[in-house]
């Protein structure tokens, strides 16, 4: 049958990367009897959403805002026709909102239909976003600093989780993030993880951040572990600044079976667990940072997770930040922000961290770039 999964994946794989939006609305209209049908995708900031297609904008809808949230479907039932809205993820990255209006007497079968539908646009538009710009026109309330796009671009994703784990991650400003960074990759049972915090300002800052997170990458892609990759990292940063410009950074590899990590702590990136409702900061003996002196050698440490627990890493943007005097927010508001997490998935819990961080600097602006990750570790 024409509205099979297979069918509508076929569909999207043969239109124009650019014009996936239209094409799944007009399958939907053809094949489903939809009426109206909007694309919403998430902005930098993920506390918005942006449409594609009508311009008659039902992003400031809370159903809309719910079904992005939860990532779950929701139905508002009227009279006169149904609303459908359904999450557009991938692999665990929050894209946006797939917005149909449905005859009444849809059921729960066209509802899985239409969610099978969404699945396969949700993996088209992540295939079709490095090789179009509408996507990432869209997700854009104002023009990116030079420092940011390179930031954005060289980011993993936002969220990435499957049935054993959940992580998200956020840069704040978002468009005028300069060196802090995070990055991740997940190869069977292990998750390696990295938040950085590179020196300097606007784009120098940038450039340095991009030969560190290159140069781990590097050592990962050929099997290097964490150490290895630390120490690749450091010494192409001094051969290319001569301990000028430094990246301090917190490397992890996290055994997705056992709950153990390792851990190469080089610099000033801090971790906490949050279990139950006590919150800790993970005690590591901090090395050099990355790129400080010439062939630097790095030692690894270790500490366990527990099933459920809650494993937040910020940088010192996040914890050392001290607006106008006040005690630094890695002191105890960030625990209370982080408590306040407790009934949130990762991907709204690294917005809440962020969002206390924003009111604890009040009327100040922000000294520094921020970056917060959250893991999920549920086995």
């Amino acid at each position: 049958m024409s509205d099979r999964p297979t069918a509508v994946g076929a569909l999207l794989r043969a239109a124009p990367p650019d014009r996936l939006p239209e094409v799944m609305a007009e399958h939907l209209r053809r094949h489903h009897g939809a009426g109206r049908v909007e694309i919403l995708l998430g902005d930098l900031t993920l506390t918005g959403l942006r449409p594609l297609l009508d311009g008659e904008n039902p992003a400031g809808d809370p159903l809309a805002q719910r079904c992005f949230g939860s990532q779950r479907p929701v139905v508002d039932v009227a009279a006169d026709g149904n609303r459908a809205y359904l999450p557009l993820s991938v692999w665990g990255e929050r894209l946006g909102v797939l917005v149909v209006e449905t005859s009444p007497a849809a059921g729960d079968g066209h509802l899985e239909q239409l969610s099978a539908a969404a699945d396969e646009l949700a993996v088209a538009l992540r295939a079709a976003e490095p090789i179009t710009d509408r996507y990432r026109r869209a997700g854009r309330r104002e023009r990116l600093t030079m420092a940011a796009e390179l930031q954005w671009e060289l980011l993993p994703g936002r969220s990435l989780g499957d049935e054993r784990f959940l992580i998200a991650g956020q840069l704040q400003p978002a468009y005028a993030v300069f060196g802090d960074h995070f990055d991740w990759s997940l190869t069977g049972d292990r998750l390696t993880v990295t938040v950085l915090n590179g020196n300097g300002d606007g784009l120098d800052a940038a450039l340095l951040t991009t030969v560190a997170v290159n140069a781990m990458r590097n050592a990962r892609r050929t099997g290097a572990n964490i150490v290895e990759q630390a120490e690749l990292a450091s010494d192409a940063l001094y051969a290319r600044y001569g301990g000028a410009a430094h990246a301090a950074t917190l490397l992890l590899e996290i055994d997705l079976v056992s709950g153990r990590v390792e851990a190469v702590d080089a610099g000033s990136p801090r971790a906490i667990v949050a279990r139950d409702r006590e919150c800790r900061t993970i005690s590591l003996e901090q090395q050099l940072p990355l790129g400080m002196f010439g062939e630097t050698r790095y030692e690894t440490q270790r500490f366990a997770l527990e099933p459920a627990d809650r494993l937040l890493v910020v940088s010192d943007g996040v914890h050392a930040a001290t607006p106008g005097g006040r005690p630094p927010y890695g002191e105890s508001a960030l625990l209370a922000a982080l408590r306040r997490t407790r009934l949130q998935p990762a991907t709204e819990a690294v917005g809440t961290v962020m969002r206390g961080l924003r009111e604890y600097h009040g009327d100040s602006e922000p000294e520094d770039d921020a970056v917060t990750v959250c893991l999920d570790w549920r086995r």
